[in-house]
């Protein structure tokens, strides 16, 4: 399918101080060798999250060991090779880049005994005890649903714990690794709110993929159930031809309903639309909250 006029929109062009900051990061990245979601996904949000002193890095190397039908990333066997300083690394590259919020999230690593879940909490303790005025979001896998692996990450103390449930519950074996399932998904999102006292819990589902609305609204109450505190709505777009296609190009009006419905189920912060990712402003969702301060 033709991608319809609102997907043609040029992304949002930053000016001044934040385009400064844009141009620096991009360029402390590259000389550090990091690697971010923002650039390897092309992410249409990317000067205007970098502007504002945000952004999304990927650890734990780019090969993945499930193979979701949506995502272009490589799928393989890591063979448990790991980078022991990278939480060092990340966390001294972080200090100098000037950053208010940073994302942390991985491939899955069902390779590791422990999934990364080890690495992820030496990533956010690294990062505490060098960036002293940061907040930090981790969007984790899964790690099987293992109690123990999460509470790793719990204890290590993020300011928010995201994990997608990426689609709605129909459609989720078609769309996601078999290792995966939609009840999966929201047990971790439980665990974490039941057992990270403080931490904000954060979610998000594509669109597109041939979904009906009573589907995404059910998906909605199901993350609820759960006290999930954040969600993020956006359209899906087919990375490559060996990635499912895209069914339907849900209208700007849809986003909107779906973000009204949202909020009105008792989400703290929704951001829903049509270029909207899972690390979408994300240091916006705590604007006006007492507990973490506005960003």
């Amino acid at each position: 399918m033709n991608k319809p006029y609102w997907l043609k929109i040029k992304p949002k062009i930053v000016y001044g101080e934040k385009l400064n900051r844009y141009k620096n990061l991009r360029k402390r990245i590259k000389d550090l060798k990091l690697h971010t979601v923002c650039e390897s996904a092309h992410c249409p949000n990317m000067a205007e999250c970098f502007g504002e002193g945000v952004a999304t890095f990927m650890i734990l190397g780019d090969v993945c060991t499930r193979g979701c039908k949506f995502c272009n990333i490589k799928t393989g066997n890591p063979n448990r090779k790991i980078d022991d300083k990278e939480p060092v690394l990340v966390a001294s590259a972080i200090k100098g880049m000037g950053l208010s919020y940073v994302v942390i999230t991985s491939v899955d690593r069902d390779d590791l005994p422990d999934g990364g879940a080890s690495h992820f909490a030496g990533c956010i303790e690294s990062i505490r005890a060098t960036c002293k005025k940061i907040y930090i979001e981790v969007l984790i896998p899964d790690f099987s649903g293992r109690k123990d692996l999460l509470d790793i990450i719990i204890n290590a103390n993020p300011d928010v714990i995201a994990h997608n449930i990426e689609t709605v519950e129909r459609l989720s074996p078609e769309v996601r690794d078999l290792r995966a399932s939609y009840k999966q998904s929201l047990e971790v999102l439980k665990t974490v709110k039941e057992n990270g006292l403080g931490i904000y819990t954060k979610s998000g589902i594509m669109v597109g993929l041939g979904e009906q609305v009573d589907e995404v609204i059910q998906s909605m109450k199901d993350l609820r159930e759960y006290k999930v505190d954040f969600l993020t709505i956006g359209q899906y777009l087919q990375p490559s031809k060996t990635q499912l296609p895209v069914k339907e190009y849900i209208v700007p009006d849809q986003f909107k309903y779906y973000e009204a419905k949202a909020k009105e189920l008792g989400f703290l912060t929704v951001y829903s639309g049509p270029f909207v990712r899972s690390s979408y402003k994300a240091g916006k969702f705590f604007k006006g909250y007492k507990k973490l301060g506005a960003i």
